[in-house]
């Protein structure tokens, strides 16, 4: 009787330890559940609270306006560029968002100077339908949001050349492997010198754009104002500032695809400006050049929008 009595209380005490133990395995598993929940949303690439640090920050969603809505998501931020804090802006298509997995990308450097032509809410929106790739872009400094002074492709060229750091270092979420850069208007200032220096970049869009400061202070007398209280002085002065700047005197430089779009009657950049950096691209590299015969500045006609996806898209 005793040996049975203690044979139960045995039994008894093994559920008891058994119950105990299953409790435990639950709340393990729950918890275990609950984290794998929470490194799963962590996982999300395009959570934007991810990139933010002392040098990336304030990233907040901007209205993009109408359609643009559905098709992408656009974001103004800021990061620090030789100790001054410049403006950003990315568009995202929703269905790279979707993918979870690194996109292509497009820079897209805008045209003006200080706060006339700085980038807007809108503006990378149509440029992310048209390419169907991210497109990020610097505001550059002395521009809107951004802190220092324009030097029209002197010091202010550091700005994009920061921002291709941030996507090749920090942006995980954006793919390196065919990074290209759009130059519109002033943007060819900003945009020929770069790929010249940075081996990151492997394509150009010319969008109208300037490559010969020499023959833009001589063409417009608002030129001369704008690069004398830019770059701070005149062509006879420092001769070299303006070499710098003019990819026409270099473009043996340019050794990766350039498709160029320019209108014959453009009056802010001439189109001779893009027809003679096409002779001498043509002979050192793959170089489309696409005309108008209007006087249309720094704008693609929609005919040319599947040009601009097919190009980017070749091998």
């Amino acid at each position: 009787m005793k040996r049975l009595t203690a044979i139960i209380l045995s039994l008894v005490m093994a559920a008891i330890v058994f119950s105990a133990c299953s409790e435990n395995s639950i709340v393990k598993n729950q918890e275990s559940v609950s984290e794998t929940a929470a490194a799963t949303e962590k996982t999300n690439i395009y959570d934007m609270e991810n990139y933010e640090n002392s040098e990336v920050f304030g990233f907040v969603k901007v209205n993009q306006g109408g359609k643009y809505d559905g098709f992408c998501t656009t974001y103004k931020f800021n990061y620090l560029s030789d100790g001054l804090k410049i403006e950003g802006y990315l568009s995202i298509p929703l269905s790279v968002e979707k993918t979870q997995k690194p996109g292509k990308c497009v820079m897209f450097n805008h045209g003006g100077n200080r706060d006339y032509g700085k980038l807007e809410n809108n503006t990378l929106a149509p440029i992310c339908a048209v390419c169907d790739r991210i497109v990020i872009a610097s505001q550059y400094r002395g521009c809107g949001g951004s802190e220092g002074e324009d030097h029209f492709g002197g010091n202010d060229l550091n700005d994009v050349i920061k921002l291709i750091d941030l996507c090749e270092k920090h942006f995980s979420f954006i793919d390196m492997d065919d990074f290209c850069v759009a130059g519109s208007s002033r943007g060819g200032v900003m945009t020929y010198p770069a790929a010249q220096k940075d081996s990151r970049i492997k394509r150009i869009i010319a969008l109208s754009a300037l490559c010969d400061l020499f023959e833009a202070y001589e063409d417009r007398d608002d030129m001369k104002t704008v690069l004398k209280e830019t770059i701070g002085f005149t062509p006879e002065e420092k001769p070299e500032e303006y070499k710098e700047r003019s990819a026409v005197y270099w473009a043996d430089e340019i050794k990766i695809p350039v498709l160029m779009f320019h209108a014959k009657q453009d009056k802010q950049v001439p189109y001779s400006q893009a027809e003679k950096l096409y002779e001498k691209l043509k002979d050192n590299t793959d170089c489309t050049f696409i005309t108008y015969d209007d006087d249309i500045h720094g704008i693609v006609h929609e005919k040319d929008y599947q040009t601009i996806r097919d190009w980017l898209n070749q091998e």
